[in-house]
Order: structure tokens, then C-alpha cells, then sequence
């Protein structure tokens, strides 16, 4: 099990373009011992993930300018971006283009928002950090 001063060492990107998701994804995080860096386009979310390099991206599928998708499918052309874990965190509900586009992409989860709880999220984070 790891102390609480190793988790703070993690640093997730949450990539979210709806303030008030952004923001309670942000203080749940950070509460949980987080680092907690924010991109509201995919842009951005490209940006601070090559240049930061993220111990997780939480990211949204419909994203200003570069489109969720976009943003995983260049991250995993990348030799750092092919391993960092990703859970794509949407309202949308998986269909066919979008599970097409995450199966061949791992470690990856996919969480509908609108089902999960923010509780559920962090559960998600630190398993995926495998952090428990």
C-alpha cells in the first residue's frame, strides 16, 4: 500500500470543456492527495500531456477544436503516450466508433459520467495508478 506522500507525486490531466465537471473532478482529486493539472480542449489536452507527462489523463470525448478521440489516437503514436493510462470519461454511451477507437489502446477505462459517481471515479483513478 502506498503512503499518502506517494500519491501526492501523482498527477492526473483532467481534460473536461464543462467548467462545473472540471471543477468537481478537480477538488474530489485533489482531495484524494492528487496533483491535478486541467485542459479544457483537446489542444490544450495535447499540449500539457507531451510536455507534462501525466501519471493519468481523465479525458473527455467531446472536446472543443481536437475531438477526444483525436487526442487519444495522437497520444498513443507517441512512445510515452502509448502507455499512460487513460479513462475516457463521457456522456456518451459506447458505440461502435468510439470502442473501435479505445480497444486497441491500453491501459484505458471508460466511464460514463452520468452513471458514475465521483467516488467511483477516484476508486477507477487509483486502481488505474494501482493505487489502493
Amino acid at each position: 500500500m502506498q503512503t499518502d506522500n506517494q500519491i501526492k507525486k501523482k498527477r492526473i490531466l483532467v481534460v473536461e470543456d464543462e467548467k462545473i465537471m472540471a471543477d468537481m473532478l478537480q477538488h474530489t482529486l485533489e482531495d484524494s492527495g492528487f496533483a491535478v493539472l486541467r485542459a479544457d480542449n483537446g489542444g490544450d489536452a495535447l499540449s500539457l500531456a507531451m510536455g507534462d507527462h501525466p501519471d493519468m489523463i481523465l479525458l473527455d470525448i467531446m472536446l472543443p477544436g481536437i475531438d477526444g478521440l483525436t487526442v487519444l489516437q495522437k497520444l498513443r503514436e507517441d512512445t510515452w503516450g502509448k502507455h499512460v493510462p487513460v479513462i475516457v470519461l463521457t456522456n456518451l454511451s459506447p458505440d461502435t466508433r468510439i470502442l473501435e477507437n479505445v480497444e486497441h489502446t491500453a491501459p484505458l477505462y471508460y466511464i460514463v459520467k452520468s452513471n458514475t459517481s465521483m467516488e467511483d471515479v477516484t476508486a477507477k483513478v487509483r486502481e488505474g495508478l494501482s493505487v489502493v
